[in-house]
């Protein structure tokens, strides 16, 4: 079967044959990728062959089919990379939440991110080529969701409240967010600032709220322990409880949420 019809009609996670283990062998590992990218930058996905990135990486077409097995594999691998280089990024990043200033790291962080794209052109050509078939938009998918447990792990200071599969959820959420307003940012006919500036609204009224929700059920859940104890000592009837036990998961009414309104004026003017 021809390699691009089976990435066609079977989905799965397109990886390298195999990983260099030997210095000589990860320099031309290396030399093919960065081909690849300039190559990508140059003319395009649909444009884009081994062949040439054999040439210009001054590397025997054999031995790149010996570590990729078509184009495919090479993109996935060049997202993978990208995506790898921001988490470890990232990672400087945590521990700055739930800090009083983790609004501040978050807008340096997003110019951070929105800086590469506009000064690496390979990072849009990637992110384009991993749409292209179903294989390397679900190879895609699994790096995004890799991306996600880490970002759901810094979300667990802030929503300390929120349900575990709830903030999974978030994480997914802000990512493929990020990285689709992130290409939104570099197209021709996009002013890439002001879209900058439209993700960090976003990215922050989002986040706001998820925090102001997760406080709201930590006092929920505080006020019933609290109820309960009294009903288990007698010095209450526990009637109140039985009241509020059902709505304990719900989303916290305006009542609850002085903060909301802070919120709502991040989510209309700049961050």
């Amino acid at each position: 079967m021809d390699p691009a019809l089976e990435v066609q009609t079977a989905p799965q996670e397109l990886v390298p044959r195999r990983r260099p283990t030997q210095e000589r062998s990860r320099r031309k590992f290396d030399a093919l990728l960065a081909a690849s990218r300039e190559l990508l930058t140059e003319v395009g996905f649909e444009s884009f062959t081994c062949e040439e990135v054999a040439s210009r990486a001054d590397v025997p077409i054999g031995t790149l089919y010996q570590f990729f097995a078509n184009k495919y594999v090479i993109v996935c691998e060049l997202n993978r990379q990208d995506l790898v280089g921001v988490q470890e990024e990232l990672a400087q990043f945590n521990g700055k939440i739930p800090s009083v200033d983790w609004l501040r790291f978050l807008n340096s962080f997003v110019d951070h991110m929105a800086g590469l794209w506009t000064t690496d052109p390979s990072r849009r050509e990637v992110w384009l080529a991993m749409q292209s078939t179903p294989s390397t938009r679900a190879t895609g998918a699994i790096h995004e969701r890799k991306f996600a447990e880490q970002v759901e792990r810094m979300l667990a200071p802030l929503t300390p409240d929120t349900p575990r599969p709830r903030r999974k959820l978030m994480a997914e959420v802000l990512v493929h967010v990020v990285y689709s307003m992130l290409n939104f940012s570099v197209q021709d006919d996009q002013t890439h600032a002001d879209a900058v500036v439209e993700l960090k609204r976003l990215m922050v009224a989002y986040l706001q709220v998820a925090e102001q929700d997760s406080r709201a059920r930590a006092k929920k859940r505080k006020r019933l322990q609290a109820r309960a104890e009294e009903a288990a000592t007698g010095d209450g009837d526990g009637s109140r409880e039985k009241g509020e036990t059902a709505d304990a998961d719900t989303v916290p009414d305006s009542s609850e949420t002085p903060e909301t309104s802070e919120a709502e004026e991040a989510a209309t003017s700049p961050a």
